[in-house]
C-alpha cells in the first residue's frame, strides 16, 4: 500500500461524522485520513469540489507539518517567515487571521502572536491588518467579511496532529450568505412540515454517490430542498409528493432557481404521487430524500403518542421500500433521512425497521471512517432528529 501524503485539510461543520461520511462517499477510503481535529486528504485542493460540501466548512492547502507543538516555537516560526513569504504578494494592505485547532492555546495569547507578527512585517514597510480571535479557530463569517479567501488575505491553519502542528492556508470557506439565500428566500416554505439545511441536502445527495449524468428521484419532495441541492450539482430531478401543495411549492420553489440560474439548463419532472405505491415512469439512477418525520413536537410527548408516531412513521418506510425495491435492480444506492427522536434521558428512539433491512432487501452501506450511528443530525432542544441512513438494493 503506498504512503499516505496529506495534501488538503478539512475542518468539518458541527457534525463531524457528517462531514467524514461525505469524503469518503466522494473520494474513497484511502483517500481520506480523519484526525482529532480535521479531515487530511491525499488529493490536490483544487481537484476537491467545494462548492458541493455540505459537511466541510473549511478547505485548505497543506502548506507545512512543524514537528512541535509548543507555541513559543510555533510564534517564532511564523514572526521569522510570513514577512518573507509576503514579498511574492502584491502591494497593498495585507490581512492575516489564524485559527488554532486541538492546541491549549488561549485567545490572548493567539492575539499576542498576531501583534508581534504585525509588528515585525511593519518594520519591512509593508501595511498589515489582523483579524482578532474570539475563539482560536475564526468562524466563516470572519474570514469571508475580512476577504481571507482573496488575495491580499490569508488565514492560516494550525491543527495539532499527535506531536507535530499542521499548517495549511485556507483556500475556500463555506459561504454562509449564499446558504441562507437559498434557504430563507425561496418563495414557499413551511416550517410545519420541518425545514431541510441545504447543506444536509448536498450531504444527503453525496452520500448516495450519484455519477456525473445521473438522475436524482425524491419521492418525499416536500418544498423542493433536495431538488434546488441537486439541480446546482448539475443533476437533472425528478420529485413526487403525496401533497398536491407541497408539489406547487417545489415547483414554484424550482422556478425562483431557474431566474436566478437563468443561464443553466433544469431538468425536471415533479408529480403528485404517493411513494408506498407509486411506479416511476421516469429513469432515475439514486435515491436521495427526507422522508415524512412525523409530527413536530417543542418537546417530549406522551410514551403512547410517540409510540404510534413511531408505528406510523416506521410503517410509511417499510412500504416505500417494498415498492421501490421492485422498481430497482441489485446494487441501487439509497440516502435518506428519516426521524429519530431524542427521549428525556439523552437516549435516541429509531425506527423498528432499522433491524429488519435486510428482510426486506437491502443491506446498510457503511463507511470506514464514521459509523451509520454516528451520522445523526440535530439542533439542541430538538425532539426530532434527522437520522441519515445510506442503504443499498441486495
Amino acid at each position: 500500500m503506498s504512503e499516505f501524503i496529506p495534501k488538503s485539510l478539512c475542518i468539518s461543520g458541527r457534525i463531524k461524522a457528517l462531514g467524514v461520511a461525505e469524503l469518503e462517499s466522494l473520494y474513497g477510503a484511502k483517500h481520506i485520513k480523519p484526525i482529532e481535529q480535521a479531515v487530511l486528504l491525499d488529493i490536490e485542493t483544487n481537484e476537491i469540489e467545494f462548492q458541493r460540501l455540505g459537511g466541510t466548512v473549511k478547505l485548505a492547502r497543506i502548506l507545512e507539518v512543524l514537528p512541535t507543538t509548543k507555541w513559543p516555537v510555533l510564534e517564532k516560526y511564523f514572526i521569522k517567515n510570513i514577512p518573507y513569504h509576503l514579498e511574492h504578494l502584491p502591494n497593498g494592505t495585507f490581512t492575516l487571521g489564524l485559527s488554532v485547532y486541538g492546541l491549549a492555546t488561549p485567545v490572548q495569547t493567539i492575539t499576542r502572536s498576531l501583534m508581534k507578527i504585525k509588528k515585525e512585517v511593519r518594520a519591512t514597510g509593508r501595511s498589515m491588518r489582523i483579524v482578532p480571535n474570539k475563539t482560536p479557530g475564526l468562524n466563516s463569517a470572519q474570514v469571508l467579511h475580512n476577504k481571507l479567501t482573496s488575495r491580499g488575505g490569508w488565514e492560516l491553519l494550525l491543527v495539532k496532529h499527535g506531536n507535530k502542528t499542521i499548517l495549511a492556508q485556507t483556500l475556500f470557506v463555506q459561504d454562509i450568505e449564499a446558504y441562507a439565500a437559498r434557504d430563507q428566500t425561496r418563495p414557499k416554505r413551511d416550517a410545519k412540515v420541518g425545514m431541510l439545511p441545504p447543506k444536509l441536502a448536498q450531504i444527503i445527495i453525496n452520500l448516495a454517490t450519484p455519477t456525473s449524468d445521473s438522475t436524482i428521484l425524491d419521492p418525499f419532495c416536500g418544498s423542493g430542498v433536495v431538488l434546488q441541492e441537486a439541480i446546482l450539482m448539475g443533476y437533472a430531478v425528478v420529485g413526487t409528493d403525496i401533497e398536491p401543495r407541497m408539489v406547487d411549492y417545489s415547483k414554484s420553489n424550482l422556478e425562483w432557481l431557474n431566474a436566478r440560474h437563468p443561464d443553466q439548463k433544469f431538468k425536471t419532472v415533479i408529480n403528485v404521487a404517493d411513494a408506498t405505491k407509486y411506479r416511476w415512469a421516469k429513469k432515475f439512477e439514486t435515491v436521495a430524500s427526507e422522508i415524512y418525520l412525523g409530527t413536530p413536537f417543542h418537546s417530549l410527548p406522551a410514551v403512547s403518542t410517540l409510540n404510534k408516531i413511531i408505528h406510523e412513521v416506521d410503517s410509511l418506510l417499510l412500504k416505500f421500500l417494498k415498492n421501490i425495491g421492485s422498481q430497482i435492480d441489485s446494487g441501487f444506492t439509497l440516502s435518506l433521512a428519516i426521524p429519530a427522536w431524542r427521549l428525556a434521558d439523552g437516549r435516541l428512539a429509531y425506527l423498528p425497521i432499522l433491524d429488519r433491512l435486510t428482510d426486506i432487501g437491502y443491506n446498510y452501506l457503511d463507511f470506514k471512517h464514521a459509523h451509520r450511528q454516528q451520522l445523526i443530525y440535530f439542533r439542541e432542544g430538538q425532539v426530532v432528529a434527522r437520522q441519515i441512513i445510506v442503504i443499498r438494493k441486495a
